[in-house]
């Protein structure tokens, strides 16, 4: 698997509780190819008291994730999330979701996980997690990703999410 387009999946929370997703594809040196935003998303009490805890996840497969992967013009090879609740996505399209994370974070019981030898700007060693039932995939995905890896940090994308949301989010509540 040669990966040349990269998309990376985050999510904003406003203020107001309001969440706000936003993809980023890039090239192989996560270079910005595309960039998209939603509304906002403000679940009512009512959604709330309905969904329970699947709520978030709800949110972020079905009016974040896939929106936002329906809406992209380019052909990506692979979906990095730091959020786990992403990772829900790899059963509703064809493109993998994979967790990419830095540092000494929990491994969740549904998920396989990966250390990659690469390391985060901050020095810190950079795992994988998918899906257990999609766990047989990881290896050919870590030796894939772990060539942009070498040159790149793949988390430091998610910061530039969060600050090109929050840009976004300010516009809109000024407006």
């Amino acid at each position: 698997m040669e990966i040349k387009k990269l998309a990376f999946l985050e999510t904003y929370l406003g203020e107001d509780s309001s969440i706000m997703g936003v993809i980023l594809v890039t090239d192989a040196d996560t270079k910005p190819l595309e960039f998209r935003v939603t509304s906002q998303i403000k679940p009512t009490n009512f959604q709330k008291i309905l969904y329970g805890n699947v709520l978030k996840e709800h949110i972020l497969v079905e009016l974040v994730a896939l929106p936002l992967l329906g809406a992209i013009d380019e052909d990506i090879d692979i979906i990095l999330v730091s959020d786990p609740l992403f990772l829900g996505t790899n059963s509703k399209q064809g493109v993998r979701c994979v967790r990419v994370f830095s540092g000494k974070d929990p491994s969740h019981k549904k998920l396989t996980k990966v250390d990659m030898g690469s390391v985060s700007n901050e020095g810190l060693p950079l795992s994988l997690e998918i899906p257990n039932n999609y766990d047989d995939e990881l290896p050919g995905i870590a030796e894939a990703l772990e060539s942009v890896a070498g040159s790149r940090d793949l988390t430091e994308p998610f910061e530039r999410l969060k600050l090109g949301c929050e840009q976004v989010y300010l516009k809109k509540t000024t407006e």
